[in-house]
């Protein structure tokens, strides 16, 4: 009998083998990024929430997230969402740390211990929810290249209070749980076993898009390309979130993954020779991500295997993904597809800086929604999944042997929770 994820009735359920989710939730619409904002917005109190972060200083993941808290969507004064910070613990800081102004300009509590942070000294939780923030900082990086950020030890500290203290609340882990699996994995047994709701993963999967496409659930894929660049660790978990936030609404009864494989950049010519890829969607992907066929191939064979790689993804229904790390060689992540009308499709993920990076406003609506309600917008298990990939596709390419994945036979029901700017930030729960 697997155990629970979630056990509650919509959830489902988890092993070291398979992860299923069962969630729903509304579609909501917006004309633009606060383009209709007047005033302050009708809403509930304020839930108060606990922030716990590597560091915090100007446009870290921190600032990004908490900042929109503190100082509104736009982090210029105006309106934000429903939520209070009451406490923030920082595992770094340093000269350029601002949590300490922070806390004496918004009254918050700076906190020695996490555990403090939860409890601020009641001898309970005595907060609505927690932002767990595991990004930016000097911590190791592994000879996969993985950046040890502590998110375990951080979900470990926090699911302890909530275990002796006999109440949890929700709890937002920034990015992918681990990075490696085993902490992936320890993680999501953990916020089983407490029966913890949830969330995690990229911002970019709810930001703006050029052009503003998806693919339609039900839908029929013939193949699909991903395109990421920057580092294999740090972007390669942007690209495969991106990815995932797409391909899971097609027609299939398995999201899960059979085999993942990581090869050099000097090996796309045999795949394309072999037609193994899809070589109009992969021209159509490449432009879309600033960067061309005929200039990869050129380039490939001095493209080191430390920044670049080709990730190909089965899944178990049979599609198969290549997906192309190309560090600076590409400006954006972009993903292509052809549909089972043999209609093309592309889409890029937009990272615009201004008003303050936008795109982690859309994904603190998603956290605030799980607050508020008690249940997360939309599956963690698809984070999870594109969690594993990474982590495999590192192994396999360090390898130099493709890797069988039957511990990412991980399958939940996807939603239809929308993207910017089709959310309404004002939005009331």
């Amino acid at each position: 009998m697997p155990n629970r994820l979630f056990p509650n009735p919509d959830r489902s359920r988890i092993n070291r083998r398979s992860f299923v989710l069962t969630s729903c939730a509304t579609c909501l619409h917006s004309s633009g990024f606060l383009s209709t904002v007047r005033g302050e917005t009708d809403s509930k109190e304020s839930k108060k929430v606990a922030a716990v972060v590597t560091v915090y200083r100007t446009n870290s993941h921190a600032d990004v997230l908490i900042g929109k808290i503190l100082e509104g969507w736009k982090q210029d004064g105006g309106v934000g969402p429903s939520l209070k910070v009451v406490s923030m613990y920082v595992d770094q800081t340093g000269s350029d740390d601002l949590s300490l102004g922070l806390s004496k300009k918004h009254g918050f509590r700076l906190c020695k211990t996490i555990r403090e942070s939860l409890e601020l000294d009641t001898g309970t939780v005595a907060v609505d929810g927690v932002l767990s923030i595991g990004e930016h900082g000097n911590y190791p990086v592994n000879p996969l290249g993985q950046h040890l950020y502590p998110r375990r030890r951080f979900f470990s500290e926090i699911a302890q209070v909530f275990e002796e203290r006999g109440r949890v609340v929700p709890v937002f882990n920034d990015k992918h749980p681990g990075p490696e699996w085993q902490d992936t994995v320890w993680m999501a047994e953990r916020a089983r076993a407490l029966n913890v709701p949830w969330m995690a993963g990229s911002s970019l999967t709810v930001g703006e898009r050029t052009p503003d496409a998806t693919l339609p659930f039900g839908s029929s894929l013939q193949s699909c390309i991903a395109v990421g660049y920057s580092g294999l660790d740090i972007y390669g978990f942007h690209t495969l979130d991106f990815l995932q936030s797409i391909i899971e609404r097609r027609a299939t009864k398995r999201q899960g993954v059979e085999r993942v494989q990581g090869l050099p950049l000097s090996m796309l010519r045999s795949l394309l020779d072999n037609n193994r890829i899809d070589q109009e969607v992969l021209r159509l992907t490449l432009a879309s991500s600033g960067t061309s066929l005929d200039r990869l191939l050129e380039n490939a064979q001095s493209m080191d295997s430390k920044q670049h790689a080709l990730f190909v993804i089965k899944y178990l229904d049979g599609l198969v993904v290549p997906v192309l790390m190309l560090g600076s060689y590409a400006k954006s992540i972009s993903v292509g597809w052809r549909d089972g009308v043999n209609k093309l499709l592309v889409t890029r993920a937009e990272e615009k800086s201004e008003p303050r990076y936008p795109h982690f406003a859309y994904l603190l609506k998603g956290i605030e929604q799980m607050i508020h309600s008690g249940n997360p917008a939309y599956p963690v298990e698809r984070t999870l999944l594109a969690a594993g990939i990474l982590d495999r596709g590192l192994h396999s390419l360090q390898s130099g042997r493709e890797q069988e994945t039957p511990e990412l036979q991980i399958d939940y029901q996807p939603i239809d929770y929308p993207n910017a700017p089709n959310l309404d930030l004002l939005k009331t729960y």
